[in-house]
């Protein structure tokens, strides 16, 4: 899809590897200017608010500094038992997250804040998935720490998204879990 003369220019808001490739499958051409924000990680009950508070404070550091364009800001979190579950901070917080979260089903959400420079208009939405992490033994976690991303995401984990044996969406969509609802972008784009 060309940019027309009347397309504001896109810029996404994340330094997030996932989250430019999604984008890119979109077709709408893009600019990556990271928010780079200290993301607050308590003062929320909910999982709504949580990414919404989240994913606006990224596209309002943005949107500062873009004079014209469309700046998209997502944030995803996990969430179980009432609480956010958070980016692992080494391998050993991975280890217990993915023992907390193996063999249960939690939630992912996604919030997601496209903002217009230069008249501010906003569109902000947040997305559910419902997703089940397979019970992993000793060896299997240690394998799985070893081979597959665990760093910088929610939950310790990220999904593969064909054939992935040990993370299944129930509900909801993997481009969702992955990190930026495409189905959704697409229509408020």
């Amino acid at each position: 899809m060309g940019e027309s003369a009347r397309a504001p220019r896109l810029i996404l808001a994340s330094s997030s590897p996932a989250r430019r490739e999604l984008l890119a499958r979109t077709g709408y051409p893009f600019t990556v200017l990271p928010a780079d924000i200290d993301e607050p990680t308590t003062g929320f009950d909910d999982p709504r608010s949580f990414v919404q508070a989240v994913s606006w404070l990224k596209a309002r550091a943005v949107a500062a500094r873009v004079p014209d364009g469309l700046v998209l800001a997502a944030d995803t979190i996990a969430w179980i038992d009432g609480r956010p579950i958070l980016k692992p901070e080494d391998e050993a917080d991975a280890r217990r997250i993915l023992r907390a979260l193996g063999g249960r089903q939690h939630e992912l959400w996604t919030g997601v804040a496209l903002w217009r420079r230069p008249d501010d208009v906003q569109v902000i939405w947040q997305e559910r998935s419902v997703v089940a992490l397979a019970a992993l033994g000793d060896a299997e976690l240690d394998a799985y720490l070893a081979t597959r991303p665990w760093r910088n995401h929610s939950g310790a984990y990220a999904i593969q998204e064909q054939g992935d044996p040990h993370v299944r969406v129930v509900s909801g969509s993997v481009s969702n879990v992955i990190g930026l609802p495409l189905e959704s972008l697409r229509k408020n784009l």
